[in-house]
């Protein structure tokens, strides 16, 4: 007699890459601006302050948006709030190819900061949906260590266009990507119970292995929102997060920077070393963040103990930043912060599995935007914070060692504020939020 179970379907893991490479393009759309200001800021006499003002557009509606956003998608689902997430990339990089100014460019990009505010918590909340909880870990690394891969391959596949067609054809290769995408995921994104393509073997894997039920929370939205707020698990993930979002930003940001002023290399030779530390990140997202989480909770280690201790190791390995500041070979720099930045990718995944694994019904959209509004906050401040140390000191350790404080105070949240990763109780059934 044969005892063997039948194989699981993996349509699931369809799905997984699907929402990576979402991430992925709309990170290639983010950096589109940067690479074409050069010849954006020549052609329309731009001042350094109106690029300024270009580069911080995207942020402004795309931080702000984050909490309504998750509210949004809590209320109308991962199938219809991503397809109009994805259209609109295509159209804010259209608007931006066909530019005749500063004013157009500002458009777009504030555009592009509305279109891709639902990008992370979509993905977030359709991999709750999608994935058992002993394969989240690995599910969710697919799609945030696109955001890492976007920097290996995003920076020279726009550099190329923009060199060989001109500025307008960078963004005109973002809009076909992007409307390429919405294509993709209209076909083929359903929520599992609508999904005509999944099997009921692998539908009742998902559902049985602990997936984030579907469906809007049944006290509305604000409710919600208010009932969240009050829980001590999410202030610890979100000041946790967004100590991780400072130093991600810092080297999204600067580290270019940092190479030519502090380690005196070419803009070119820059570009090769820094694209170093994001390769490795990738690896360690995926490989530490993902398949490791994923195997040791398969071996029947605790669910919880697993991913704490990446979570905070991670943040640990991020204090690698500080031997940065002790060396003047760029070898070593890039060692160090390799290791640091490894370190906090390995982090990542864990910090966006957690809005659908912490949830209760109806809320892993709100959490995932209450968590990335304070993450972009700190990405902001980061530059901003990093540019003013840098001008008045001429040095980065200053800034380097801030960065390494901060991860400090989100270990310590991480460790005592957000407590064991398990489901938060529904306000319902929570006599808290009953009123009296």
């Amino acid at each position: 007699m044969d005892t063997t179970k039948p194989a699981i379907p993996k349509r699931r893991w369809g799905i997984g890459a699907l929402l990576g490479v979402g991430v992925l393009i709309n990170y290639i759309d983010r950096i589109g601006l940067s690479v074409a200001a050069p010849q954006i800021q020549e052609m329309f006499k731009l001042s350094p302050a109106e690029l300024g003002l270009l580069f911080s557009a995207f942020a402004w509606s795309y931080s702000v948006l984050q909490i309504p956003v998750g509210m949004v998608l809590d209320r109308f689902g991962p199938t219809r709030v991503g397809r109009w997430g994805a259209f609109l990339w295509g159209v804010a990089s259209t608007i931006t190819a066909f530019s005749s100014g500063f004013a157009g460019i500002f458009f777009a990009r504030i555009l592009l900061g509305i279109a891709e505010a639902p990008a992370f918590p979509v993905s977030s909340k359709a991999t709750g949906y999608w994935f058992p909880r002993r394969e989240r870990g690995l599910a969710t690394a697919i799609f945030d260590a696109a955001a890492k891969f976007s920097n290996v391959i995003g920076v020279p596949l726009i550099a190329i266009t923009i060199v060989t067609f001109g500025w307008r054809w960078g963004f005109g290769i973002t809009a076909i990507l992007s409307f390429s995408y919405f294509i993709a995921f209209y076909a083929l994104y359903r929520d599992p119970s609508a999904d005509p393509k999944l099997s009921k073997a692998e539908y009742d894997y998902i559902r049985d292995g602990g997936a984030a039920p579907e469906g809007p929370a049944s006290g509305g939205a604000v409710n919600m929102l208010g009932y969240l707020l009050a829980q001590r698990k999410i202030w610890g993930l979100t000041i946790g997060f967004a100590a991780y979002g400072y130093s991600f930003y810092l080297f999204l940001t600067w580290l270019p920077g940092y190479l030519v002023q502090t380690m005196h290399m070419s803009i070119l030779k820059s570009a090769g070393y820094s694209a170093i530390p994001w390769a490795f990140a990738t690896l360690t997202d995926l490989f530490v963040g993902g398949w490791l989480i994923d195997h040791l909770i398969a071996r029947g280690r605790d669910e919880s103990t697993v991913r704490k201790a990446v979570l905070v190791t991670g943040m640990l390995f991020g204090l690698a930043v500080f031997g940065a500041t002790q060396t003047s070979d760029p070898v070593w720099a890039i060692f160090w912060i390799s290791i640091a930045l490894g370190g906090l990718a390995a982090a990542a995944p864990v910090g966006w599995s957690l809005p659908s694994l912490i949830a209760p019904k109806g809320g892993a959209g709100t959490i995932g935007g209450i968590m990335n509004f304070a993450n972009n906050l700190m990405g902001a401040a980061a530059p901003i914070v990093t540019g003013v140390i840098v001008g008045a000191t001429n040095s980065f350790a200053n800034a380097f060692y801030v960065a390494g404080v901060i991860l400090l105070i989100g270990i310590v949240s991480f460790v005592f504020v957000l407590g064991k990763i398990e489901p938060i109780a529904d306000p319902q059934a929570d006599p808290a939020a009953t009123p009296h």
